[in-house]
């Protein structure tokens, strides 16, 4: 496995990613904005671009990433 390309670290559980948000003026750049729910795994990956976000001090926080399986809004273990 290879490692996600783009991990953000986070406080709350739920997440909202449009692919675009560090970008200035990226709006137009990014993909539809989704919102996430990080379960008992402790990390959640978008369905669009990838990026993984992860719980701080959840069961994946400090894990190597690339050990890690994809994990989907809405996947069960």
């Amino acid at each position: 496995m290879i490692a996600p390309p783009e991990i953000a670290r986070v406080h709350h559980p739920r997440v909202a990613c449009d692919g675009a948000s560090e970008i200035p003026g990226g709006a137009a750049l990014g993909h539809p904005r989704v919102f996430l729910e990080i379960d008992e795994a402790g990390y959640v990956d978008c369905g669009y671009c990838d990026r993984r976000f992860v719980l701080i001090g959840g069961p994946a926080d400090g894990v190597d990433q690339s050990t890690l399986p994809d994990h989907p809004a809405g996947a069960s273990l």
